[in-house]
């Protein structure tokens, strides 16, 4: 009770108390190493846990209670060790031989799970125990590196241990024929497995609605049987005419017969499904039917009318489309926005067809479609509004339809501006019918409201700086009314973190309630600019969110399959370990993984533990890179923002590549600076000058090639960044956010940073040399201090200017400057980092030249010139950093003054109601800046104190 109520220390003195009379108890020392294990005393609790593994128990509370513990402890591979020695133990049990597969499922030993399954059916014959050794050998099939052995060893196998269960007659459950079929179907036996489904098993197939058939067109377009699609198509359409993919099937089958010149036999049947459509004239009458039977029906299906659509479109593609009488495109779509256009799907329907209008017809068919819309204007010259809610949805499919073919795009900036208005008015105007709405449920006229914005976005781009104030003021006033909108939400994310401010961020992405997957498919959103804007606390913070979910995924994945094991779910295991796959070799993971520790080493090493210590913690090493180059996964949603953009101007295929092309380009440059770093501390054990064997024993040449070679690795990686980032690309505005690299080429810190780590190299040169024949090394580095600070005196340099500019009662802001100071605190770091490798080496050598000086009795013993170089460099840095303080300091006196509400916002249509949510959000950008200000500054103050104390 205290361990599940999470009071540890009691269930520790508890377990203590029940030992103290009962010396053996086994569960109770396993109990109290769970509570050890929650307390952080891992070694201890695994020291309890090994002593009962030892005594291999057989009780049933113990297994179950070191079952948990190890979980906890994330070894689940002694479970299975656990559970070997006890079935040894109890041979017969079903209980222990189930447990000890499961345990094997958990750390996928698939062979082991078909000889355990085995075991379990010679104990107890049930048939799932049969099954589960059958799935464990599909499971070394997909497993297997090796596709021949994985078709003639492991799924014949299989299908041999299946057929002997057919011809017994013993097969009982869905499950087990889904299993035959998906081993079939793996190796390719599409006729085979079409016998099953249309067999005596195939009745089988019960618990999905159409089970049987959509397997069995499967299995058909496998075998490029186009007779039998059509008329299975044609069979279920007449059912159900408003299932889209069989529309799909069926048109896609009448072409491939028409292109096969294929005609019926004479006498049999024209198929094993039925009757078949094999021309154009057909098809035609067939969709026209389906519409005919449409008007006589209860309620309105869109299916056949789409499919008309769908129909002269493949028509137009064979250029054949005039002959057949279907109508006009435009026509049509008036008809069916009649039909529809009060239903939200109506614009996602007709938004695929739009490219069947000609261009010049545009305006004409958006004028058509509102002068059917019932809408009234109560006074001369005034907009004329909807009077319900139908009307209200009609308009909007039309004002969606306009943005989608490109109408606003073409307008000057003072009718984009008019639009706006109308826009708003319209919004405000719906929020009328949406009074008795509740907080989770949204207002019907939220679109009127989000492209009102994207409108505004558009003049954003085009120089116009106010819009973007008003863009972030609209959609503070639409979460308003509507707090649960997430696309609201997700523009702002985007626009604060464009205009460099990440406070506001992180609550909205937290009231967006991001769960499971999607940590992966949007938390780009949030960890791409936490960091980089100087929110170090709250970037630690999401780079945790994320990194909890991809951690805790490992474990649950496991306990998905051994739920799919149990209830004969088996054509969701694979998916399951694809799925499990998917998210190991994320890009965004690595990204995480990798940001967080460099983010961790910024904020505590050398300021609360050492930085040997530091990277201990983390099990880095400079040798070993744990990310999958190979396999790196983008699974990013990048569609996740709604637009209606022409397709021109929206995130193309190209976009995605690139894109994708440039994260990893940017993860390979962070990967190996954060490598780089954390061989820094491997190299600072003093070698012996001048004894190179033994330096070779010592291991640490070795390391000093590690790093030189990471170092060209870096080079290699900056080049091909540049070379990319020479091709100038503009993603969309709603596009992928770009990466920070243009700002670390562009500022300075790229070349720094590399200087720094040559540096580390010449250091080494020195330590291994020796002072005596050195002038040239010493020489050299003593250039490197000199041109060290001139960079970092230059990258701060493009870090002095104001945040926030008021330029003609306009606010201008300036996030680069951010960005540029977070990277001057990070390459600081690094310089000190290895100016304290740069101490350990020098000082052995100082105080062994004051030990001759002292024998010597003579005070004229030269001093290498290195020494000098090494103290005026820290003199510099510390001067330099006391500096970029002083500026910071001067950022947040000017950023407290600064009076925005004194703006008089000239725009003076902005309403009452406005001008509040403007206030607002101007505070939000000025207090988000105010707080990266202040946690840059603290850091370097930190920072400070540390160079304060680099004395040789």
């Amino acid at each position: 009770d205290y361990l599940d109520n999470g009071n540890n220390k009691m269930a520790i003195q508890q377990a203590d108390k029940l030992l103290k009379k009962h010396k053996d108890l086994h569960c109770a020392k396993v109990l109290k190493a769970i509570g050890l294990q929650r307390t952080g005393k891992q070694d201890e609790a695994y020291a309890l846990a090994q002593e009962v593994a030892a005594l291999e128990p057989t009780d049933d509370n113990s297994l179950q209670a070191l079952t948990i513990l190890y979980r906890e402890m994330h070894r689940p591979e002694l479970v299975t060790k656990l559970y070997e020695a006890a079935v040894k133990k109890v041979p017969n049990s079903e209980e222990y031989h189930s447990h000890l597969f499961m345990a094997y499922a958990r750390v996928g030993e698939y062979k082991k799970m078909q000889q355990a399954g085995m075991a379990l059916y010679k104990i107890v014959p049930k048939n799932p125990y049969y099954f589960w050794s059958v799935m464990s050998l599909i499971m070394q099939s997909i497993s297997a590196q090796d596709e021949n052995l994985s078709k003639t060893m492991f799924l014949p196998l299989a299908e041999r241990m299946v057929e002997k269960m057919v011809k017994e007659d013993k097969i009982e459950a869905e499950a087990e024929v889904e299993l035959y079929y998906m081993i079939l179907e793996r190796l390719e036996k599409y006729k085979e497995a079409l016998d099953v489904v249309r067999g005596k098993l195939g009745e089988k197939l019960t618990s999905e609605l159409q089970s049987r058939e959509n397997k069995c067109m499967a299995m058909y377009k496998k075998l490029c049987r186009w007779p039998e699609c059509n008329a299975l198509s044609r069979r279920l359409l007449l059912k159900n005419s408003d299932d889209w993919q069989f529309y799909i099937t069926y048109f896609d089958s009448v072409f491939q017969l028409i292109d096969e010149s294929w005609t019926p036999p004479p006498e049999d049947e024209h198929s094993l499904e039925g009757e078949v459509h094999y021309s154009i004239e057909q098809a035609v009458k067939f969709i026209e039917e389906r519409i005919t039977e449409e008007s006589k029906s209860s309620r309105p299906l869109r299916g056949p009318y789409l499919a008309k659509l769908e129909l002269i479109r493949r028509l137009r593609y064979r250029g054949c489309n005039d002959e057949y009488k279907l109508g006009d495109p435009e026509e049509l779509m008036f008809q069916y926005f009649k039909k529809f256009g009060d239903k939200p799907c109506c614009f996602t329907d007709l938004k695929v067809f739009v490219d069947l209008l000609p261009s010049s017809q545009y305006t004409k068919f958006i004028s058509q479609l509102l002068e059917v819309i019932p809408l009234s204007a109560t006074a001369e010259n005034e907009i004329a509004l909807p009077a319900d809610i139908k009307a209200l949805q009609q308009h909007l499919c039309v004002v969606q339809l306009s943005r989608l073919l490109g109408i606003y795009h073409a307008m000057d900036k003072k009718q984009k501006l008019t639009v706006v208005r109308e826009l708003m008015l319209r919004y405000r105007h719906g929020l009328e019918f949406g009074k008795s709405c509740l907080k989770t449920e949204l207002q019907f006229s939220d679109y009127y409201c989000l492209l009102a914005v994207h409108l505004l976005l558009d003049l954003w781009l085009e120089g116009e700086e106010t819009a973007v104030w008003q863009c972030l003021t609209l959609l503070e006033e639409g979460l308003s009314h509507s707090p649960s909108n997430a696309q609201f939400k997700l523009l702002l994310i985007r626009i604060y973190c464009r205009l460099g401010a990440f406070e506001p961020v992180a609550e909205l992405y937290s009231s967006l309630d991001a769960k499971h997957i999607q940590h992966d498919t949007i938390g780009y959103l949030l960890t791409r600019y936490a960091e980089s804007l100087g929110h170090y606390a709250a970037a630690s913070q999401s780079c945790n969110f994320a990194l909890r979910f991809f951690h805790s995924n490992q474990k649950d994945t496991s306990e998905y399959i051994i739920q799919a094991y149990k209830y004969g779910a088996f054509e969701k295991i694979p998916e399951f370990i694809a799925f499990r796959n998917r998210l190991n070799s994320s890009l965004h993971f690595a990204q995480v993984r990798t940001e967080r520790m460099l983010l961790d080493l910024l904020l505590e090493a050398n300021i609360s533990t050492s930085l040997e210590e530091s990277i201990k913690s983390m099990s880095l090493s400079p040798e070993e890179d744990d990310i999958p180059w190979k396999d790196l996964r983008d699974n990013r949603d990048l569609t996740v923002l709604f637009n209606w953009d022409p397709k021109d101007r929206d995130i193309s295929e190209e976009h995605r590549k690139l894109s994708l092309e440039e994260e990893t380009m940017w993860l390979r440059i962070r990967s190996l600076t954060l490598r780089l770093v954390s061989g820094l501390p491997t190299l600072s054990h003093t070698i012996q000058p001048k004894n190179s064997e033994k330096t070779a024993e010592n291991g640490v040449s070795s390391k000093i090639d590690t790093i030189r070679s990471l170092l060209q690795q870096l080079e290699a990686a900056v080049d091909s960044g540049k070379k990319f980032l020479e091709q100038k690309i503009q993603y969309p505005v709603l596009g992928p956010p770009p990466t920070r690299m243009a700002g670390f080429f562009s500022n300075g810190s790229c070349q720094c940073q590399t200087s720094l780590f040559y540096l580390v190299s010449d250091i080494y040169e020195l330590d291994t040399n020796g002072l005596e024949d050195s002038a040239e090394i010493q020489e050299r580095i003593g250039n490197s201090f000199k041109s060290l600070v001139e960079r970092l005196t230059d990258l701060f340099n493009k870090c002095k200017g104001d945040l926030i500019e008021v330029r003609d009662g306009t606010l201008k802001t300036h996030p680069n400057l951010l960005e540029n100071l977070v990277f001057f605190v990070e390459t600081i770091s690094i310089a000190l980092w290895v100016s304290s490798y740069c101490d350990n080496v020098l000082r052995p050598f100082k105080s062994n030249l004051q030990k001759k000086k002292k024998k010597k009795k003579e005070s004229s013993v030269a001093m290498p010139p290195v020494f000098t170089h090494f103290l005026d460099y820290v003199a510099e840095l510390q001067t330099l950093t006391s500096n970029v303080i002083d500026h910071i300091k001067g950022l947040e006196i000017i950023l407290t003054a600064l009076k925005l509400e004194e703006l008089s916002l000239k725009d003076t249509l902005l309403l009452q109601e406005e001008k509040k949510f403007t206030k607002t959000v101007q505070g939000k950008v000025q207090s988000s800046y105010h707080h990266s200000v202040q946690e840059i500054g603290e850091l370097l103050k930190k920072r400070l104190d540390t160079i304060k104390k680099l004395k040789i």
